[in-house]
């Protein structure tokens, strides 16, 4: 009997100690990294660019429509958290997830430069596993390929449609949108286009935007990355850009004609919602 409570106490305890550990292991950073990226991980040491400061307003769900475009419609950008909850969008969008299901689907990677001449189809599996990668800082934009819009709808159609799409809008707009998968420290150098929004599903991405009357000094095909490290640095404070980092969950709006570029700091699964008036209309 003695021997018998002696092992009991002895499985208690050696219990007790397992769970302490693993619940130490999993207050780490690197574990939460690990179980929070869905497959999508990028080893520190390929992360050469970092998130910077935010200087554009953040609102989250108490900002109400009329708010959105009596201050930001026309006028700036602005970033919102907690509008919406994708979560279950994002478990669909998990690396092993959007393999399984999308890995023998043709998709069409773009040049990461300002006018992305460069199309190249190849299955979704193969841009995972052999092209998409962090970027070199000296690899120049169009030797960058990079998927952003250019998938099949109809075949994409059943992970668009879990999206829970912003809760603001433009009277008169009709919005489509575009999912994305990018590497570490690429991006799209400045351009600009109609009104829209940004989401980021995993990762975190920076973007930079100038308002209409302002066009920023860059080469059209050197990468964001570049300007970073190249143009940013030299900047008066008068030339600063509008910029913020945003995270899993949180959405930027730009409005309608303000440059923009845009850098992933981790490996990043994305997705906007492109803005242009209805035809109809």
């Amino acid at each position: 009997m003695a021997a018998t409570k002696f092992f009991c106490r002895w499985i208690e305890a050696f219990f007790v100690l397992f769970v302490q550990v693993c619940v130490k292991s999993e207050d780490t950073d690197a574990h939460k990294l690990l179980y929070s990226n869905g497959g999508w991980y990028t080893d520190t040491e390929n992360l050469i660019a970092q998130p910077g400061p935010c200087n554009i307003d953040v609102w989250d769900n108490s900002l109400t429509q009329q708010g959105f475009l009596q201050k930001y419609a026309e006028k700036a950008p602005v970033i919102f958290r907690s509008v919406t909850d994708n979560s279950n969008f994002r478990k669909l969008c998990s690396k092993s997830s959007l393999v399984e299901n999308y890995g023998s689907k043709e998709v069409v990677l773009s040049s990461a430069n300002t006018y992305s001449y460069t199309k190249v189809p190849v299955s979704f599996q193969h841009y995972v596993e052999e092209i998409l990668r962090p970027q070199d800082a000296n690899t120049l934009g169009n030797e960058t390929l990079y998927l952003f819009g250019d998938q099949n709808y109809t075949e994409w159609e059943p992970l668009l449609d879990q999206y829970i799409q912003p809760p603001y809008y433009l009277p008169g707009h009709t919005g489509a949108l575009s999912f994305g998968l990018a590497g570490a420290g690429t991006g799209v150098p400045f351009h600009f286009h109609g009104p829209g929004f940004g989401e980021v599903i995993y990762g975190r991405k920076r973007w930079f935007l100038y308002p209409p009357d302002q066009q920023p000094a860059f080469n059209p095909n050197r990468t964001t990355l570049q300007w970073l490290m190249e143009k940013y640095p030299q900047l008066e404070e008068s030339e600063k850009p509008y910029e913020c980092t945003i995270g899993p969950g949180e959405i930027i709006y730009f409005p309608d004609r303000w440059w923009h570029g845009t850098l992933n700091i981790d490996t990043s699964v994305f997705i906007s919602k492109f803005l242009a008036i209805a035809p109809w209309l």
